[in-house]
């Protein structure tokens, strides 16, 4: 039977637009179908946008340790509008580049909501195109909570558009994006604090890392209050917001920010209509070639719930692409030693394992640390240390773990990612000169493991 496409693709977020690109490149009629905005979360509210909130909320510390290095300064002032619609016009230009290179790959574009009605039939603005296969990329969705009040607070979706910075903001959550969007809020100057319902955030990271971290954010004045979770929240006359804790304390704050999880974006999809199974925690199944139960659908990026980063869709996405249509090209995807920062302020950098996954993967581990006031600080009054550490096998010698707390960490780690990738040992980092003066090169003079 012939179809109109070879391929359909759900979604024109990173991992879908990968997909559609290289099997359009490799000679597939490609269709890709988006009904919200080209580039997916990472593009429009997630990765890019915040990473430009963090420059811009770090500015606040440049111009507090300008003195120490002989500038003098007026007083700053910060307006957010002007930060928001220099990103929004950033964002517009990546939109147009996405559109760009899906068109100039030869992909067809549809521009509306695209549901499944039957495994190889697809349904957008009420026109139907058939496809041999159907790929959905339709990401992730923020969740906030059913508790009464919930529609006063705000998801990461909403704070990327608030016309003003709000005076007082409660972030609830303990993953990275809570932690980024506390240091975002603090940074800019509104009072904020980070509710998180658990003992220490970042749950999964190393706990030296997550210790090292909760110390900095409270030698800068971030509001960290654990073990501490929201059951209300009442509009107030005035405006304001009264979140009432289950501990029974009232917190006020002119918003609320929930960054609790995220779930799979499946809205009017049409997986009624076709096999499709789900995990248990509501993510599309796939197997290793990310094939849904129904051969002819497949799926991947943040719908499928595995590791959910836009690197890791990107790779996702030229996976299939290269198994479909380029197959003398195809490598399975290997989903050990992905790099990943956070971008709190101090950015957090790693890669492999914690100490704790270490010695519960059953290794004998030897721990390298560093802690030290990077040399930027020196002639400043700012009291912030950065936190190094290499998580060693104590048989094989081999790097099972890079972590970094401190200034940079994300460009640090993942040129270091590439020697973990590789086998890299600790041997290896000793033999290896170091760039002096910097801080990376304290990675390559750790000498003496840290007794536990």
């Amino acid at each position: 039977m012939s179809h109109d496409f070879d391929l359909f693709v759900i979604g024109a977020g990173s991992g879908g637009v990968r997909a559609a690109r290289f099997a359009a490149g490799y000679g597939a009629r490609v269709a890709v179908a988006e009904s919200r905005y080209l580039g997916g979360t990472c593009v429009n509210v997630g990765c890019v946008p915040k990473k430009l909130l963090v420059y811009g909320a770090h500015f606040a510390e440049d111009f507090e340790q300008a003195s120490g290095f002989g500038w003098s300064l007026g007083e700053a002032n910060f307006d957010w509008p002007t930060l928001i619609a220099n990103k929004n016009r950033e964002i517009e230009r990546l939109n147009g580049i996405y559109r760009n290179l899906l068109t100039n790959s030869g992909v067809s574009l549809f521009e509306g909501h695209a549901r499944i009605v039957d495994a190889h039939t697809v349904e957008v603005n009420g026109q139907r195109h058939s496809a041999e296969r159907i790929l959905i990329a339709t990401g992730g969705w923020p969740q906030i909570p059913d508790i009464p009040g919930r529609e006063h607070a705000i998801s990461s979706n909403e704070a990327f558009f608030l016309k003003q910075l709000p005076r007082r903001v409660l972030v609830v959550g303990g993953g990275y994006i809570a932690v980024e969007f506390a240091s975002i809020f603090h940074g800019l100057g509104a009072h904020t604090s980070l509710l998180y319902r658990g003992d220490l955030f970042l749950r999964g990271f190393d706990g030296a890392v997550r210790e090292h971290l909760r110390d900095e954010l409270n030698k800068k004045g971030l509001d960290l209050q654990f073990n501490a979770d929201i059951a209300n929240i009442e509009r107030q006359a005035d405006g304001s917001l009264a979140a009432t804790l289950k501990d029974g304390r009232v917190l006020e704050a002119d918003c609320v920010f929930y960054a609790t999880g995220r779930r799979p974006m499946l809205d009017n999809l049409g997986l009624e209509n076709v096999e499709v199974k789900l995990d248990k925690r509501g993510y599309i199944e796939v197997d290793d070639l990310f094939q849904t139960s129904t051969p002819s659908i497949l799926a991947l990026g943040d719908v499928i719930g595995r590791v959910q980063l836009t690197p890791v869709a990107l790779a996702e996405g030229m996976a299939v692409a290269r198994r479909l249509f380029k197959p003398e090209e195809y490598r399975p995807l290997d989903y050990s030693m992905i790099p990943t920062a956070v971008f709190s302020l101090p950015n957090i950098g790693t890669v492999g394992l914690s100490e704790e996954q270490a010695i519960e993967a059953g290794h004998k581990v030897k721990v390298f640390e560093s802690r030290f006031r990077p040399m930027k600080l020196t002639l400043t009054e700012n009291p912030e240390r950065t936190l190094m550490k290499l998580v060693v096998d104590a048989g094989s010698d081999r790097v099972l773990g890079c972590h970094m707390v401190g200034p940079e960490a994300g460009e640090i780690v993942q040129g270091l990612a590439v020697a973990l990738k590789a086998g890299a040992t600790k041997q290896i980092f000793d033999e290896t000169i170091g760039v002096h003066p910097s801080a990376a090169e304290e990675f390559v003079t750790l000498r003496t493991p840290v007794s536990r």
